[in-house]
């Protein structure tokens, strides 16, 4: 009964599907952030509707707070500080034509996507501290004056991450290129980064903090470009998979004017909840995991410490409710932890439950194909998505499909779950 009336509470207003701010919550106070040594051991996934002080989240208005509270977390334990920069150090200027000749970022063994050649680039200037940084984004306009649905795909110098471009073409959506590299590198090395030209003191900064600082400077020019982008800001999706699936996750948590994001094979330090990851064996987690992403103080949480952690993954997955988020799984890779990626989703879709729109999140868990190479067979859980959320299509997007999990038992790890 009390589960129906905080249901009931929480549903009184429909939530937006995107905002038009970065971060709506940009105005609430981070909470007091113990010592490690101070932490609670807490051995089931953290409650995402519990404040840091003991309140109890009542209804949707609440969230907004809530979440200030995540993700002040998240950067404090785990990623660093993504900078906070005025839209007026950024610049913006559309260039037609296609000088620059394709540059792959992804690791070895990733197939380059048969994706069209861009034919114009927006050239994003970020001015902090008497010091530039230059982000050049290649864009694939649909035939026409738009403006477009469009989607920003991490990974390759333009296109859709590693996610099929016809999905995109075919229905008249942009995609646009973010060149990661030229935030921080891959492997990142710390205090030289183009980033720390303007930003030298944060030389502790993860790359998850870095690179999604750089798409939310991207989505910066594009407001600042206007009707000259001819980029529709109010349907903007974000992908990106292995690595760039994390990149993505984190990006779209932490901007809320990104109305879908989709985190592709995302694994450990992706969508996987840190303390499920733990039980697995050998998989990425917080001490296997690479540490040019995060804080190097983020190794104090590794093996049993993991338990001291504030928050989990299902907590950054939540960040993104309640606009639109589907994630992919494929369990032939042991390293991405996909059984704790199954079990995080679970848990942080109680979040859309208690909004009222759980069709807003879902997650596709699939065998049988390469890393970062989406079958046939899941294309319609990305279609539905797509048509929903960037074109406003009636489409299902009930999707929960995990069938090599129906053995595992998420329940366990979620104490706090609405029954």
């Amino acid at each position: 009964m009390l589960a129906a009336v905080l249901a009931a509470a929480c549903t009184t207003q429909v939530p937006p599907m995107h905002y038009d701010s970065e971060n709506t919550a940009a105005v609430y106070p981070a909470p007091e952030m113990p010592a490690f040594e101070q932490l609670p051991e807490i051995q089931t996934l953290p409650d995402p509707f519990t404040f840091a002080d003991g309140r109890k989240l009542k209804r949707f208005s609440q969230w907004e707070s809530r979440r200030a509270e995540i993700m002040a977390q998240i950067q404090h334990y785990e990623i660093g500080v993504k900078p906070n920069t005025p839209k007026d150090c950024v610049t913006a200027e559309l260039r037609h034509g296609n000088p620059e000749p394709p540059v792959w970022n992804m690791p070895p063994g990733v197939p380059v996507p048969d994706i069209p050649l861009a034919k114009d680039t927006m050239v994003v200037k970020v001015s902090v501290n008497g010091e530039e940084l230059l982000i050049h984004c290649p864009i694939i306009y649909p035939e026409g004056d738009g403006p477009f649905p469009a989607i920003i795909g991490i990974g390759f110098w333009a296109g859709a991450g590693s996610l099929p471009s016809k999905i995109f073409t075919d229905r008249n959506i942009a995609m646009i290129g973010f060149p990661f590299s030229e935030v921080m590198a891959h492997h990142q090395t710390r205090g030289e980064e183009p980033i720390n030209r303007l930003y030298p003191e944060l030389q502790e900064m993860g790359a998850y903090a870095a690179w999604p600082w750089g798409v939310s400077r991207v989505i910066d020019a594009l407001e600042i470009l206007g009707d000259e982008s001819r980029i529709d800001l109010s349907h903007l999706a974000i992908s990106g998979c292995s690595f760039a699936g994390k990149m993505a996750l984190f990006a779209g948590a932490f901007d809320e004017r990104i109305a879908l994001t989709i985190a592709q094979e995302p694994g450990g330090g992706g969508a996987a909840a840190w303390r499920v990851s733990e039980t697995l064996g050998e998989v990425e987690t917080v001490g296997r995991t690479d540490y040019t992403w995060f804080k190097e103080s983020m190794r104090q949480f590794s093996e049993e410490n993991v338990a001291r952690l504030p928050i989990d993954h299902h907590e950054l997955c939540a960040l993104v409710a309640p606009r639109a988020l589907l994630v992919f799984g494929n369990p032939d890779y042991p390293w991405l932890a996909d059984e704790a990626g199954y079990v995080s989703c679970y848990a942080a879709h109680k979040v859309w439950e208690r909004f009222g729109v759980p069709e807003r999140m879902g997650w596709s868990f699939q065998d049988g194909h390469g890393h970062c190479q989406l079958p046939e067979s899941q294309w319609p859980e990305l279609e539905a998505f797509v048509d929903r959320f960037m074109l406003e299509k009636e489409a299902c997007t009930d999707v929960q499909k995990a069938p090599m999990f129906e053995n595992v038992e998420p329940e366990k790890w979620i104490e706090w779950g609405i029954k």
